[in-house]
């Protein structure tokens, strides 16, 4: 059974559905790329966004990676504070986003910038197959999970019936 505040912000959460959605993409997009950029370039050292010229050019390219990251973050806490203050935000959806945006990513990181623009690979020096599966995979399940979890929340006015 739902609580009487969760009828009381269903209207508002409709109403805020695309915004709630939205913050999640920017979010998923930063996180992963910030998973990406820390675990894959600077702890295993695996590659560098930009992996075709120097070192050098690859650790400025990692840098403006980051930064992309960083900023998509922090563009969506604004839009969830701001949810947060009009009483709206909506945390199934918010995920459902988190998961579209961040798989959306990773599968274009994977088929993009690693097999069409060649910018970099997962790995060097190794069988790539089965990381790009891996990759990739992961990727698809991310925004399978999201799709679901999106149209589970989609934009619905609540009966009558159900706000009494």
């Amino acid at each position: 059974m739902k609580s009487s505040k969760t009828h009381e912000n269903q209207p508002k959460r409709s109403n805020y559905a695309e915004r709630n959605l939205w913050a999640g993409i920017l979010f998923g997009l930063g996180l992963v790329g910030f998973i990406d950029e820390v675990v894959f370039h600077q702890l295993l050292h695996w590659h560098h966004f930009y992996d075709k010229s120097t070192s050098d050019i690859g650790l400025v390219s990692d840098g403006l990676f980051h930064a992309f990251s960083w900023f998509a973050t922090i563009g969506s806490t604004f839009l969830i504070a701001d949810l947060h203050r009009r009483n709206a935000f909506w945390a199934k959806r918010w995920i459902g986003g988190i998961l579209l945006g961040g798989g959306a990513f990773q599968l274009y990181d994977g088929i993009i910038q690693h097999k069409w623009m060649r910018l970099h690979q997962i790995r060097y020096n190794v069988v790539i197959r089965p990381y790009d599966w891996v990759w990739n995979l992961i990727a698809a399940g991310m925004i399978i999970a999201g799709i679901i979890l999106i149209v589970r929340t989609r934009n619905r006015v609540p009966s009558r019936k159900a706000a009494s």
